[in-house]
């Protein structure tokens, strides 16, 4: 959603000088996102789907009229009074209704009278008593599934099997991967420049958009300062990542990405700090010296995070 938000503010054109920038770094988060040829291949394909049915229409419609106009002519010539042929659907809609020609309804009048307005005894549409049979013959098939024969679970018990079977694949996944067990107790900063790279790749893909590509904040805050708003520790700093912040854009990413990327992204952003953007986000939350932030060998990680 953010994307597409990023996207109609390119196209709309905000002319305004403190919309510029923003609207610059939204750019370049829509046209960086890997996702963009699906996009505009999906939309091309569907433009043409569309422009084929209105030309299929179109081409219909001409040869009806070609077609009621030969028929009229031909009427003509023979001296007798042309009567269009119904279209397919208006025969279908005669027959799923069996409606009563008009010259017939004398045949099912009846003697009600009031104030001169007659009844017509009209029966119920061959539509409205098929559904009907049908919803007859399906509760007696739900009845046997689901309360006599216990085949098929009821959506209680559905629900409470969907629950045990992810809980079940949750506790296998922690028991085969060490790399599920990170939280925001057993996480650390990362100095791989693998893992960093991959953190980097995160942020611009997920980030970028609410705290710019550069880090220095738009809808979200500056990051590249020493004021933090929930902690500036790498243990703080992934629970935000993993929970989000409530009464926030700032949404929890967990079951969005893996503990480890989680991990990766929270040690990306530490680096960022004292990197110093054109035009950052005014300060936010409280003052942490990055003493106190980054391990002893911070300097060197960012010269990584940076390549």
């Amino acid at each position: 959603m953010k994307k597409l938000i990023s996207l109609f503010m390119l196209i709309t054109g905000f002319a305004t000088a403190g919309y510029a920038q923003t609207a610059t770094e939204a750019t370049a988060s829509v046209w960086d996102d890997p996702m963009l040829t699906f996009y505009v291949a999906i939309g091309f394909i569907f433009i043409v789907v569309l422009l084929v049915l209105l030309v299929a229409v179109y081409m219909l419609q001409v040869i009806n009229a070609m077609t009621r106009q030969a028929a009229q002519e031909r009427a003509a010539k023979q001296g007798v009074v042309y009567k269009p042929e119904p279209s397919i659907f208006a025969k279908l809609w005669n027959q799923s209704n069996d409606f009563v020609p008009v010259e017939k309804e004398a045949d099912i009048m009846l003697d009600h009278n009031y104030d001169g307005i007659r009844e017509l005894d009209n029966h119920l549409p061959p539509w409205w008593k098929w559904l009907f049979n049908f919803t007859i013959g399906w509760s007696v098939v739900y009845l046997i599934f689901y309360h006599v024969t216990n085949t098929l679970p009821l959506s209680g018990q559905e629900y409470q099997n969907e629950v045990a079977y992810a809980q079940e694949q949750a506790l296998k996944m922690k028991a085969s991967s060490p790399v599920a067990a990170i939280d925001e107790t057993s996480v650390k900063f990362v100095t791989d420049a693998q893992a960093l790279a991959d953190g980097k790749q995160t942020f611009m893909n997920n980030c970028a958009s609410c705290h710019r590509q550069d880090g220095g904040g738009d809808i979200g805050p500056n990051l590249t300062d020493e004021y933090w708003l929930h902690g500036a520790s790498i243990n703080e700093v992934f629970k935000v990542v993993r929970n989000g912040v409530q009464g926030t854009n700032m949404i929890a990413w967990e079951g969005f990405i893996s503990p480890e990327k989680m991990q990766n992204v929270s040690s990306y952003l530490l680096t960022l700090q004292g990197t110093n953007p054109a035009n950052p986000k005014k300060p936010q939350g409280e003052l942490v010296k990055p003493a106190t932030t980054l391990p002893a060998n911070a300097d060197s990680v960012k010269v990584q995070a940076s390549l």
